[in-house]
């Protein structure tokens, strides 16, 4: 009996040093892809509005602050100064990425931009495995380089690798690395805050680094009527208040190397909105891309099965070297416990004879 009680105090400490396991369910992939879906009219938001694109951003994070307050009020107190810390920075991340990707449009294609953006997820896997040790799947890497691949097909026909657009290449590419700082803050933190909390705490760093960067840049301006306001409140509504509320509570239900691969799909679903909202024309290669899209998030999805995913964190409670020095020291004096109540027992016996 005292061995299973240590085996269930090991258990808890495990599950208290290590980050919560995700249970990936498909309900949660398919609100991911809902949420990105809300994320790709962005595109056609920025293309609308009159302002700068990062005065576009700044705008966008002051008008979702007071839509977020009534989803977020009544929990933040329940915030330590460092998670408030943390949320802050997540903010400054995001704020870097709108900055970056929306200028960006400005000395390069749209397409060189969209392609170099959305190669997050190769920022995130990495930085995931060292930092909160999220082992991949055996077929994992096959399924995000096929939907990488349909990106390129989808994009690919329409980049253009000429040295007059390697600055805005470059803003691009930095962009996501920027985007991949804040999904990993907001993944860590989903294991104890609410994504309404996140997004509200976040869009205080959002709103500093991005007035900071519109003074610097484009000099700050004002919306002058409701042709400059509507773009910039549609692009709250749903890129700020749906699309990345809804992609951050995903974030507490799917692994960050999971959600990262499916915010691949932003470009498939941006080609299928410019399609419809500007008639612009898809060629035989662009559905080809979109295809290969939706094939290599499903068969990255198809690693992340609840009982596989159960499986993997079994194993890592198992191994029990992937939770750092005191999670091993845990493990250690947990495994000591039973030996030394076995001594003691058998001394009490002995005496007793």
């Amino acid at each position: 009996m005292g061995t299973q009680n240590d085996a269930m105090e090991q258990g808890g400490d495990l599950a208290q040093c290590c980050t919560r396991q995700r249970g990936n369910a498909t309900k949660y992939v398919l609100l991911a892809l809902l949420a990105v879906a809300f994320l790709a009219t962005g595109g056609i938001f920025v293309r609308q509005s009159g302002l700068a694109p990062i005065n576009t951003g700044f705008y966008r994070m002051l008008f979702s602050i007071p839509l977020l307050w009534p989803l977020a009020y009544g929990r933040l107190h329940r915030l330590s100064a460092k998670q408030v810390a943390l949320l802050f920075v997540a903010g400054l991340f995001l704020a870097g990425d709108v900055a970056l990707w929306n200028t960006s449009f400005g000395y390069t294609t749209v397409a060189n931009a969209n392609l170099l953006t959305n190669l997050t997820p190769f920022t995130v896997i990495p930085v995931a495995y060292f930092l909160f040790h999220e082992r991949l799947p055996r077929l994992f890497l096959p399924g995000a380089a096929v939907t990488l691949a349909g990106v390129i097909l989808l994009v690919g026909g329409k980049a253009s690798p000429v040295p007059g657009n390697y600055y805005g290449d470059f803003l691009a590419l930095a962009a996501a690395f920027f985007y991949a700082g804040f999904l990993l803050i907001a993944y860590r933190l989903r294991d104890s805050i609410e994504s309404s909390v996140i997004m509200f705490v976040s869009a205080f760093g959002g709103l500093v680094g991005l007035f900071a960067a519109s003074l610097a840049v484009e000099g700050l301006q004002v919306p002058q009527g409701w042709n400059d306001l509507w773009p910039i409140l549609a692009l709250t509504l749903c890129v700020q208040v749906v699309g990345h509320n809804l992609l951050t509570h995903c974030q507490g239900k799917l692994s960050v190397n999971l959600s990262s691969v499916i915010c691949l799909s932003q470009p498939a679903i941006a080609a299928v909105y410019s399609w419809a909202v500007f008639s612009e024309q898809l060629s035989g290669l662009e559905i080809l891309g979109i295809v290969v899209v939706i094939a290599g998030v499903y068969i990255v999805k198809r690693q992340y099965s609840a009982k596989g995913t159960a499986a993997e964190g079994a194993a890592d409670a198992v191994a029990g070297g992937h939770c750092g020095r005191r999670g091993w020291l845990r493990n250690f004096a947990a495994r000591l416990r039973p030996q030394v109540r076995n001594g003691r027992s058998s001394a009490a016996a002995t005496v007793e004879e």
